[in-house]
């Protein structure tokens, strides 16, 4: 038997749980609407008792509507409303509202838009901006109306979780594998007489320059669709609560600066560069400050485009590893052993330099070959990884030079081994 009280309790029930107030007034809308409905198809009989129902129905509708309008109760959150995830930079507070300068920065769950204009640190930056490099105040501020906060560049750069294993065989695996070889030897190919002027100029080899490239952006292909003025700017007002935030602010707010002083340089639109969520651009990922440092005109044509040209990209890298320490025609790295309850652990990670002698290294339980030249400096790193045994490599200049352009271990070695990869597929 058809039970029209029966079908409106089943047909309500998730509107009433799934929309708060608003679903409130859909139920009472939609039982009215229902028993009308069913009574035009004929479904129901005129003279069935729930039809007295619907001039009430609709009273209360109206009624309920009145309410939810009204200010008093608009101010009441609907005990039905999912509370928001909170990213873990839960200690950032939210920024002031419009028309008060906030002392605060938004928190990683605030929306992907903030009035930079409205920030007391990003006024005073403006301030700086103006006094020290002759920016004028309404178009920095008109800019800074621009960008937009970035809560997704806020939660990326967030370190790991406390306990993460590191892995060296599975993060080599992601960049030794065939399409980045493939590529990396296309583009060697393509590019072979600007890296071996490169190689000559700078004394960096040719397989060290393609592999900065495919680790980076694989050959120009990932260079980064953020805004760098947003990712900068984010970072250098809103980064997240960890123990290194203020120098991490820091080291971003002076990017950027760099950036907007590159943009003027240029001549270009600041908001037209595009870059990663740290603020990278172009194929070899230089951060601004980079870019006017260390980038060169490769290729000759009166200006830098590490965004547009490989060749610009090729001389820049191994311009900045020159200016890092490169030492021509040295070594690179080589595997030790290490003595369980030697000193050893004292000379890990303690500087990005060689500075340790191979005499030294022994004394301290290193187990270094005889055939590791006694002419060079050296230090100490490790890899861990994963299940396995952890791996312990001495590194000359060369290799921490490498650890200038990205501070990881795991990086540098990633760049030597696929610039190699792909010599070797090369000769093939």
């Amino acid at each position: 038997m058809f039970a029209p009280e029966n079908y409106l309790a089943a047909t309500r029930g998730w509107q009433a749980e799934s929309h708060g107030m608003t679903g409130t007034i859909s139920v009472i809308m939609h039982d009215a609407l229902m028993l009308y409905t069913l009574h035009a198809s004929c479904r129901l009989p005129a003279t069935l008792t729930s039809m007295k129902k619907l001039p009430a129905l609709l009273v209360q509708a109206l009624t309920v509507a009145m309410l939810a309008a009204s200010p008093a109760h608009a101010a009441q959150p609907s005990s039905k409303k999912k509370p928001i995830a909170k990213s873990r930079s839960t200690k950032v507070k939210l920024g002031q509202k419009a028309h008060s300068k906030s002392k605060t920065a938004p928190s990683a769950s605030a929306p992907e838009f903030a009035n930079f204009t409205q920030w007391q640190a990003v006024d005073g930056f403006i301030e700086e901006m103006c006094r020290d490099h002759g920016f004028e105040r309404d178009a920095l501020r008109n800019l800074f109306g621009q960008i937009h906060y970035l809560d997704s560049v806020v939660k990326l750069i967030n370190p790991p979780p406390v306990g993460t294993v590191k892995n060296w065989t599975a993060y080599r695996a992601r960049f030794i594998e065939p399409r980045r070889l493939n590529a990396g030897t296309k583009f060697w190919n393509r590019y072979a007489t600007e890296l071996e002027r490169a190689q000559q100029e700078f004394g960096v080899p040719i397989e060290i320059i393609v592999g900065v490239l495919g680790v980076e952006t694989m050959y120009g292909q990932a260079a980064g669709k953020y805004r760098v003025l947003d990712s900068l700017t984010t970072l250098a007002f809103a980064y997240p609560e960890t123990p290194n935030r203020e120098p991490r602010m820091a080291y971003f707010r002076n990017e950027l600066k760099q950036a907007l002083l590159l943009a003027r340089e240029s001549n270009v639109d600041p908001l037209s560069l595009n870059g990663s969520f740290a603020g990278a651009i172009g194929w070899p990922q230089f951060m601004p400050g980079s870019i006017r440092r260390y980038a060169v005109d490769f290729d000759g044509d009166g200006k830098i485009d590490l965004r547009n040209s490989a060749v610009d990209a090729i001389g820049s890298i191994a311009s900045f590893l020159s200016q890092h320490g490169w030492q021509r025609d040295q070594p690179l790295v080589f595997p030790v052993q290490v003595t369980p309850g030697m000193p050893w652990p004292s000379l890990i990670g303690k500087s990005l330099e060689a500075k340790f002698s191979r005499d030294e290294l022994r004394l301290a339980g290193v187990m270094v070959p005889d055939d590791v030249p006694v002419s060079h400096p050296y230090g100490l790193f490790d890899l861990e990884d994963g299940s396995h045994p952890t791996r312990y490599l001495l590194g000359t200049q060369n290799f921490f030079a490498i650890t200038h352009y990205n501070r990881s271990y795991y990086y540098a070695m990633a760049v030597i081994e696929l610039g190699q990869a792909i010599g070797r597929q090369r000769m093939r």
